[in-house]
């Protein structure tokens, strides 16, 4: 598979458990929820989202024909050989490309891998922290994971409605 990055970029995690740690953040190019163009957002899922994840031309964003190919291309980022990579694989949607060999060649460089998705999608086996942010009105097949990031507020999806769900951390995020 070949994997369309829009950016790639080292920063410490702002929101969730791990708030402050250093990390790499690879943006997944595409979305199942918003085209990511402005004249479809009204038609679109997640009508809130102020990402930009279209095509591979953001910083260091590109195409990767090979799983290796990315990691080579991520290690760059991480600074200190001595501490064992921390990468994040956000998007857009990550889960429309994560896929077995991309997370076996992180592993292989001793990565330790964190996903955050909007749960529309089956995680693959492997990942090491998912996080999973719910949106109103898409259908939510991940229903476990380490952490729950529920944007707040969406009229349609309130935080009772995912309490009971077997994932380790809650969260709550403002929506501004």
């Amino acid at each position: 598979m070949a994997y369309r990055i829009k950016e790639v970029f080292y920063s410490l995690q702002g929101e969730g458990f791990h708030s402050g740690r250093p990390a790499i953040f690879c943006r997944f190019s595409h979305c199942n929820l918003w085209t990511g163009l402005e004249q479809d957002r009204s038609r679109a899922i997640c009508q809130f989202c102020d990402t930009d994840f279209i095509g591979t031309d953001g910083q260091h964003g590109g195409l990767f024909k090979r799983a290796d190919q990315l990691v080579t291309h991520l290690l760059r980022f991480w600074p200190d050989p001595h501490i064992p990579p921390f990468v994040v694989l956000t998007g857009g949607e990550p889960l429309l490309q994560v896929d077995a060999q991309l997370i076996d060649a992180l592993h292989a460089a001793h990565v330790e891998i964190a996903v955050e998705t909007n749960g529309t999608l089956a995680a693959p086996a492997g990942i090491d922290w998912l996080c999973v942010s719910p949106k109103a009105g898409a259908p939510l097949i991940q229903t476990q994971g380490d952490e729950l990031k529920l944007v707040y507020p969406q009229p349609q999806l309130q935080p009772h409605q995912v309490a009971h769900l077997a994932f380790t951390h809650f969260y709550l995020q403002p929506m501004d």
